[in-house]
């Protein structure tokens, strides 16, 4: 049997690749794709940062890593000496800074297909953040979604008692129905390494609250001069994944299908 590296060995047989430095989403990419590790759980970026930031926080000069930039890591050995000292001075504080402007939207999902979602009684909406990783339940989210027809937006509502799931549903019934192929959401809960949802944080500071109308506005809109939305958001977003009903489903209909030819 493999041997399958540790986080930690992982995030240092990648960052050993680039001396100067990846950020924590690019890391776990790498990472997934030399197979590093097979088991990655829902959140393999958000693993990584944590794994950086815990070492650089709490074992000081022992920490083999210092923050180069915002959610950027190196390995100290791939640096000049006074560059890596005057990094690692910093870098604990820089990591408390980034953590304290944490992202308001902790997933999203842009233009997801209405026909890969089994429309009953609490919906499952499955996403996954990267290759190879775990399969997250979106149902239960609560934000803001956008109801597309092909690319155009054609109606915007946010989820607070109700959940994203509950919300679209009522659309796959209401006086819209007919309109919508897709949808985009925003989520506020974030997502557990297990892939669970979590509890939403109470309160938002100003200037992140301002950095995630800014995002959410440039996914939305695609403005043609807003040509880099940032790893940092990168790290959040979810692809859809076919709810695995509708596999079974149409499965099931082609078997039923072929005994009813050969019964003629």
């Amino acid at each position: 049997m493999v041997h399958e590296l540790t986080w930690k060995e992982a995030i240092n047989q990648v960052l050993a690749q680039f001396p100067n430095g990846l950020h924590y989403n690019e890391i776990a990419e790498k990472i997934i794709d030399q197979g590093l590790r097979t088991s990655v759980g829902a959140t393999p970026a958000a693993t990584v940062n944590a794994q950086i930031s815990a070492s650089i926080k709490h074992e000081g000069d022992a920490s083999p890593y210092v923050r180069t930039n915002k959610g950027v890591f190196a390995l100290k050995s791939g640096l000049s000496p006074t560059e890596s000292a005057h990094l690692a001075a910093q870098s604990p504080l820089m990591v408390e800074q980034d953590e304290a402007q944490s992202q308001i939207i902790t997933a999203f999902g842009m233009y997801w297909r209405r026909d890969a979602v089994a429309w009953k009684n609490n919906p499952k909406l499955w996403g996954f953040n990267k290759e190879f990783a775990d399969k997250v339940d979106f149902g239960g989210q609560r934000g803001i979604y956008l109801l597309h027809d092909g690319r155009d937006v054609i109606y915007v509502g946010r989820s607070t008692d109700d959940s994203i799931g509950q919300r679209l549903l009522q659309h796959t019934k209401n006086r819209l129905s007919f309109r919508w192929d897709r949808f985009s959401w925003f989520g506020l809960n974030p997502v557990e390494e297990d892939g669970t949802l979590g509890q939403m944080p109470a309160n938002y500071s100003a200037n992140n609250m301002i950095a995630t109308l800014e995002a959410i506005l440039i996914e939305a809109m695609e403005p043609g001069l807003n040509r880099q939305r940032g790893q940092d958001l990168e790290a959040f977003e979810y692809f859809q994944h076919e709810d695995p009903q509708l596999k079974t489903a149409k499965l099931m209909t082609d078997v039923a299908s072929v005994l009813a030819k050969n019964h003629l």
